[in-house]
């Protein structure tokens, strides 16, 4: 079985979230896939086998199997046009039909993903004062032209958007507490974003439910928040977010989304083979 290693979202020759990519004629038992998730040590790999015209997938994190997972969908993108050329792949995930596009530039391949639907909802508040001091902070903290959301594009994500560029880069918080409330409210990640202009975001996301701290760049959530600022009114645009650089892993992520609600996400980035 080849393990292959890729890092989504990448600028040029560093940064981006490794993700394990595992290409086959069937996919292993669940146990296996867990055990090489495991073993591989990153924080997603993906498994993909050829069904007819598309081709099956599972995610799995260290510690447990996740519905969707941007960043190892665009490294996934990358690895199969490697395979089997540049084009569309249609991807029937655990819980929706998504696909992936691939394609060779100058630079190396890029993918795009399309994202499954997409909801939102302000977060309630006994679960915004449970959360916050968890990552030490304090209502005062937060950016009041974007409230605290949960918002889904194939995995549920807890948003909040911080007033201070200084306050994200001290991200800090109780792993075990916060991994306890992950599981409890099935949440995916907690995004934490600073909005640096109306096309630029700085992101953090917190990723103890899968067993790791944080990511350098999480897709999934990245979708997910398109879909929030479409809620919350944004229209047919694109906007980027810059992930990872307080951990030393620069990483970009692309993100175009139609202005409808509901509508699915556009998520773009590089990779690079490790």
């Amino acid at each position: 079985m080849q393990i292959e290693r890729i890092a989504a979202f990448a600028l040029g020759d560093q940064g981006g979230n490794p993700a394990g990519v595992v290409i086959g004629d069937a996919l292993p038992a669940r146990e296996d896939m867990q055990r090489i998730a495991r073993e591989v040590g990153y924080s997603e790999t993906a498994f993909a086998s050829r069904d007819g015209d598309h081709w099956q997938v599972r995610y799995f994190a260290p510690e447990s199997e996740v519905p969707f997972c941007g960043h190892a969908t665009i490294a996934l993108g990358c690895a199969l046009g490697q395979r089997f050329g540049a084009g569309r792949y249609e991807l029937q995930l655990s819980g929706a039909r998504i696909s992936v596009e691939a394609v060779l530039t100058g630079a190396g391949w890029q993918a795009t993903l399309t994202s499954p639907p997409t909801w939102s909802k302000p977060m309630p508040a006994a679960l915004l004062a449970e959360l916050l001091p968890l990552f030490h902070l304090t209502p005062a903290d937060l950016d009041a032209s974007l409230a605290p959301h949960l918002a889904h594009a194939g995995a549920t994500h807890a948003v909040l958007a911080l007033h201070n560029r200084a306050t994200l880069a001290a991200m800090a918080y109780d792993f075990p507490a916060v991994l306890a409330l992950m599981q409890r409210e099935a949440v995916t990640t907690v995004s934490l974003i600073y909005r640096e202009d109306a096309d630029t975001f700085v992101a953090r996301n917190a990723f103890a439910v899968g067993g790791v701290v944080e990511d350098p760049a999480t897709g999934a959530a990245a979708a997910a928040l398109g879909g929030l600022l479409v809620d919350l009114g944004r229209g047919a645009s694109s906007f980027a977010i810059r992930q990872g650089e307080d951990m030393g892993a620069p990483s970009l992520l692309h993100v175009s989304v139609s202005g409808q609600k509901g509508a699915a996400v556009r998520v773009s980035g590089a990779a690079r083979l490790l």
